[in-house]
């Protein structure tokens, strides 16, 4: 019978007179209205809140956002106008923030298997630093330094041999990892070694992340111990932690605010005596809760001694991680934001598969009917950045607020779109 937590919602959310929903000033249903749904709408005064935060905690240039949580040019922007790097992983990731304008050398460049053309590409743009995940990596930055190319900084990826806790393929830190230079087997001194003999580089520093989605402090601290003892000894100028800090999804969830996260870090590798700049790349922190993904509703089917299915316009194409990973949302309506819930049904897409499911068993309001706006919190990360196109769907706008004005950051795919890298015979 609860009602939607209030505290899954932006941090502009009111709810105005009649009980609907409204966010940066706009009204959620004005909002749909105008742009159609499926949409995306981020709190623009959230994600800039979260950004100030993070770059408050660790300081002006220790602080990175993670692009793969979310990433358009809007957001690249917003992120370094409040002072954050950014942290790529991909040439497509690398072209989109410099096309916002993102200095490269304001950008950390990741991945487990760049390419030889993405790595001459970052070595083109001089980016700030690039993460080396590999031996084999080492070998292209060589190759393509005998090419006359700049020599990179970089950082060596560490797998420190933590166990976060978490969902294991989101899990990263384990020595099972297809992640960066073993610390248990010896990989991680190696790599230190070449690097550090390599006229190809420059080596400033070390890198760990444990995985995502991890809500317990205590296992960004024990990271810290663990690859404090491997790096104080090297007395290189950059200590990276990554990110990963998780953020609540559905009502009775908890986890650290990026201040508090920031203060265990900090104290940890002040007590383990890190001298060096100590980074950070937070990415689902920043976004996950500042978007709500708005829906309307198109069928609702009751099936007698089984369940309630209510099928919604989107589905598993513009939130995949019910189905990857088997991830928990809530589910309200924007006219009726603190109406109760009594109501059970499973919230499914559009697509053809069984398997498209948004909540296996959301709490709803009573009446949900065809034509309602029903909408998902806490999807601005992982959301729009692992949208696809399967059944041939178009991917949703992405619509910012703030004081008023809802502006488009993202529009709508049209069926043009769809054809438009089709070569026809």
């Amino acid at each position: 019978m609860n009602s939607l937590p209030l505290g899954l919602l932006p941090d502009t959310a009111t709810v105005e007179a009649d009980g609907a929903l409204s966010i940066g000033g706009c009204r959620v249903d004005a909002i749909a209205e105008q742009f159609g749904t499926p949409l995306f709408i981020y709190d623009e005064q959230h994600l800039r809140n979260r950004c100030r935060e993070a770059v408050a905690t660790f300081g002006v240039g220790n602080a990175f956002y993670a692009t793969k949580a979310f990433l358009c040019t809007a957001m690249a922007r917003l992120a370094y106008e409040e002072g954050m790097g950014l942290d790529v992983a991909s040439g497509g990731e690398l072209f989109t923030a410099l096309r916002a304008g993102v200095p490269a050398a304001a950008l950390a460049f990741h991945g487990n298997n760049k390419s030889v053309d993405e790595l001459r590409m970052a070595l083109t743009e001089e980016v700030g630093h690039i993460v080396v995940d590999s031996f084999h990596e080492i070998d292209r930055i060589e190759a393509l330094h005998r090419e006359g190319l700049p020599t990179p900084r970089v950082l060596a990826r560490i797998t420190p041999g933590v166990h976060a806790h978490t969902h294991e393929f989101i899990a990263t830190g384990q020595d099972d990892s297809k992640f960066g230079f073993n610390l248990g087997n010896g990989d991680a001194a190696r790599a230190i070694d070449r690097l550090r003999r390599s006229p190809a580089v420059e080596l400033v520093g070390v890198h760990c992340h444990i995985g995502s989605n991890v809500f317990s402090a205590a296992n960004f601290a024990k990271a810290v111990e663990v690859m404090a003892s491997f790096a104080v000894p090297l007395d290189l100028p950059e200590f990276v932690m990554g990110g990963g800090l998780g953020v609540p999804y559905v009502e009775g969830e908890e986890a650290p605010t990026i201040t508090q996260w920031g203060n265990v870090l900090l104290d940890a590798c002040q007590a383990m005596g890190v001298r060096s700049r100590v980074c950070v790349e937070p990415g689902r922190s920043i976004v996950a809760s500042a978007a709500i993904t708005v829906y309307e509703v198109g069928t609702v089917k009751h099936i007698p001694g089984v369940r309630t299915y209510v099928s919604v316009d989107g589905g598993m194409s513009d939130n995949p991680r019910p189905v990857l990973y088997g991830s928990g949302y809530e589910a309200f309506l924007p006219r009726a934001v603190t109406a109760p819930r009594p109501d059970r049904a499973r919230l499914v897409g559009k697509h053809c598969e069984s398997g498209d499911v948004l909540i296996f068993d959301a709490a709803l309001p009573d009446g949900v009917a065809v034509g309602d706006l029903l909408a998902t919190p806490v999807t601005g990360a992982y959301g729009h950045s692992m949208a696809s196109n399967y059944n041939k769907l178009t991917r949703p706008p992405v619509v910012f607020v703030r004081d008023g004005v809802a502006r488009l950051a993202v529009r709508r795919e049209t069926y043009e779109d769809l054809v438009r890298c089709d070569v026809m015979p």
